[in-house]
This record gives structure tokens, sequence and C-alpha cells, in this order.
């Protein structure tokens, strides 16, 4: 099986995200209904086993923290609504936690299978767990996959959503372990004059180690949006 198709199927990073519509456990779903939100679109292999239970307790204490991002959560899987319905009611009836986003039922695969959420190679019944990041323009920014045996890390899915909105705001990147509010890395020069001054930049203000790879701090609007979520 080709690795990219069964990674992400016909999604693509920069794309714009495929429509899609279901019935959940909050009522009917569509991808319109995010307009202007960023979105963390998710599968699971199956209702009332493990890790998919430890990881929807984590996606739903962490839901404020999306939230604070302009970041929606939104569940999927093949099995039926009503076995969404007896799983979250189990969660919340022997923790006390109640879901607090929408679970899809894709009961015929349909928007799993666009998704690529279905590997063959690995089960022919059963999502992996993917996440799909999809900013407030409806794009796909960043596309993870784990093994069905290997629980998410809901920290680090944060962090993904802050970095990707500071690059966006700051006009810039972010560097490896990268943390809110540290500086972004500014985009290399493309001309030699350009080269030549960002040189002297850096000899004057020690904010990087040559011209492909220097620093900035963030700028204040970004900062202050960062303060707020």
């Amino acid at each position: 099986m080709d690795y990219e198709l069964m990674m992400n199927g016909n999604v693509k990073l920069g794309q714009k995200a495929p429509d899609f519509s279901g019935i959940s456990t909050f009522g009917n779903v569509s991808l319109s209904d995010y307009k202007g939100k960023w979105l963390i679109l998710f599968s699971h292999p199956g209702d009332f086993t493990p890790v998919c239970t430890t990881e929807i307790i984590a996606f739903t204490r962490a839901h404020t923290y999306f939230k604070n991002l302009n970041t929606e959560l939104l569940g999927l899987s093949i099995d039926s609504n009503s076995s969404h319905l007896a799983w979250v009611y189990d969660i919340y009836r022997k923790t006390g936690i109640r879901v607090s986003f929408p679970i899809i039922a894709d009961r015929s695969g349909e928007i799993a299978r666009k998704y690529g959420m279905i590997s063959s190679d690995v089960s022919s019944t059963e999502t992996v767990r993917n996440v799909f990041v999809i900013d407030d323009n409806g794009i796909v920014r960043t596309i993870l996959v784990y093994p069905l045996n290997i629980g998410r890390f809901i920290p680090e899915i944060i962090r993904i959503v802050q970095a990707l909105q500071m690059a966006d705001c700051a006009n810039g990147s972010t560097a490896a372990n990268w943390l809110p509010n540290q500086p972004v890395i500014v985009p290399s020069p493309q001309t030699f004059e350009a080269l030549i001054a960002r040189n002297a930049e850096i000899d004057k203000n020690r904010n990087g180690i040559n011209w492909y790879l220097s620093f900035k701090e963030p700028p204040e609007k970004c900062i202050e949006v960062n303060k707020k979520r």
C-alpha cells in the first residue's frame, strides 16, 4: 500500500478540508459549522476501548485550552451514535466528566475514507488515531497519525495550534521545541543585499547564527493574542 495514501488518504497539507456532515452526540454537525474557528478533527478506533476512553477524557479536560485558542474539538469513529451516547454516558457515570464536544457516527465510513482515516494494512474496520488541524479558513494545516495502541499527547496538539497561530501572526517559523511567546525564526533573505544586511543585524543583536537562521521577538499583537488565549 502506498505510504502517502495510507497516511493522508486524499487529504494533504495546505488544501481545503473536504466538506462533510453527519449525526453526532450533539446532533447534526458539518464542517461548515466551524467556519471562522480552528478545528481539531480526530478519529478513534472504537467506543468502550481503553486507550480511546483515556483520550476522550483528556480532550475533554483540555477543551477550555482549545477554546481559548479559538479551536473546537470534533471526534469521529465508525461506531453508531447509540454506541457513542452509551459510551459518553458511561464515562460521565463513572468519572463525573461530561464529554464537551461532538463525536460523529460515521457508520458508512464515508468521512473516514475521505480523510484517509482507515488503513487496511492495520485494520479494515477501525479508524487509526488521526488528527487533522484545520484552520479558521478551512485549510488543513497539520496531519498526525498514531497507531491503534498509542494514545495521543494532547499538550503537543495544543502546542501545534499555538505554533501555527504564532507563525501566521508573526510571519515567521517556530524552532524545534518552541513554546508560546518564545522568539520566532525570521524568513531567510532572498537577495544578496538582504543577506549582507541580515548578517550585520546578527552581528549587532546576536539574534542568530548566520543569514539563514535568525530570530525575532514575536510582535506585541501576537503576544497579546496569546495572553488572551
